[in-house]
């Protein structure tokens, strides 16, 4: 097997070479979701490398590549969670490739019967002050858009209302509107402070208990629309006395990239759903794993899982936001993708000792389908780094 000198955080160059055993999903698990949980990947979009444009100012997607992606999670039994902060909205994704983005995967997806949901933002809006009628509006526009393509609908935290709201009357006043017009049960999204600086306080309360309280409140008013909660506040605790809270038939789904296992598992008092980031680069393990877990085998699902838990907090680390380059960077290793380059350039947002990080960690957990490739991918990338060897 090749080997690769990797940097290490004290700064020193060690050899290494892949040991692990390549995880596939079971033979059962191709494009079939998992029965005991209900499992979508939140999935990352391949950016065009040939684009002649600045990156960081042009959006040049690689649709056959993206969609590619997307069959590959629905072959490992997942559903796509479509147009999430993973395709990196807000983080250079802008409206107009959202909206082709979410056509192709609602034509895809309906193609194959599979299961999908998306996001609806407030991005189209423009910088500056949003009254709450344009935050409204904006949703609705989205909203109109992911409906008419047939996916479950998945309100996402507004920067704009974080921006504009003072307390919790405003976000139940807008949040109210938009719920009282929706045609059909929608998904709301918490995505904490960590994923986003700029959302922190949503709900109208800086103490995240508070804030979950609110988000309960909202849904025991709106319970016949809101079908779920996605709570991303990497917060295991918080997201259990959550769970515990919301009214029966609303669903909490885990968005929490550092306690998925153990949230999905669940206790006594019921379980998390899943609408993931990490699936994607994990996603065969994670659709062997919910396999496991139909046949009731759970220590099969927490000894395939928990290897991932630490490439998980490695690719999540501060700056959060970040973990896309981790995710794309896995994709690239993988082979779904021929090169590492990124929607706006954010590939160059982590650094080469990271990158080594990730790659010990991934190999580690059984996700490295063909460990030379990855290698061989992997010394280009160090060798830019200025690591010749």
């Amino acid at each position: 097997m090749s080997s690769l000198l990797l940097p290490s955080r004290d700064r020193t160059l060690e050899q290494w070479s892949p040991s692990g055993t390549p995880v596939g999903p079971p033979a059962a698990a191709q494009a079939t979701p998992p029965t005991s949980r209900v499992a979508y990947a939140a999935a990352h979009v391949v950016a065009d490398p040939f684009a002649p444009g600045d990156p960081t100012h042009v959006v040049e997607v690689d649709w056959e590549t993206t969609l590619a992606f997307r069959e590959h999670l629905w072959s490992c039994g997942l559903g796509v969670a479509e147009a999430m902060d993973t395709a990196q909205r807000g983080m250079g994704l802008d409206w107009q490739a959202t909206q082709e983005l979410i056509r192709r995967t609602g034509a895809a997806a309906r193609a194959g019967n599979r299961p999908w949901v998306a996001g609806v933002g407030t991005d189209q809006l423009p910088a500056g002050p949003a009254t709450t009628d344009d935050i409204v509006g904006a949703w609705q526009e989205q909203l109109a858009l992911v409906t008419g393509e047939g996916a479950v609908p998945v309100v996402m935290a507004s920067r704009a209302l974080a921006a504009a709201a003072d307390g919790p009357e405003l976000y139940r006043d807008a949040y109210g509107k938009l719920l009282s017009v929706a045609d059909g049960p929608v998904l709301l999204h918490w995505l904490g402070e960590p994923f986003d600086p700029a959302l922190a306080g949503y709900w109208g309360h800086s103490d995240v208990r508070a804030a979950a309280r609110e988000l309960a409140a909202l849904c025991a008013e709106h319970s016949s629309t809101v079908a779920g909660v996605k709570v991303s506040v990497l917060d295991a605790d918080v997201e259990r006395e959550f769970r515990r809270a919301l009214p029966e038939g609303v669903a909490c789904y885990t968005g929490d990239d550092f306690n998925y296992p153990e949230l999905i598992a669940g206790d006594e008092h019921g379980h998390s759903e899943a609408l993931l980031g990490i699936f994607d680069p994990i996603a065969p393990v994670a659709g062997a794993a919910l396999a496991a877990l139909d046949h009731g085998d759970t220590t099969r699902f927490h000894d395939l899982l928990a290897p991932t838990v630490p490439l998980s907090r490695e690719i999540f680390r501060a700056p959060t936001p970040h973990y896309k380059v981790g995710v794309v960077f896995l994709a690239y290793l993988n082979g779904h993708q021929d090169h590492f380059r990124m929607v706006g350039g954010l590939e160059s947002a982590r650094s080469i000792t990271h990158l080594s990080d990730v790659l010990r960690l991934a190999d580690r957990a059984g996700l490295l389908a063909d460990p030379e490739l990855a290698v061989s991918r992997m010394r280009s990338l160090l060798a830019a780094a200025g690591v010749h060897a």
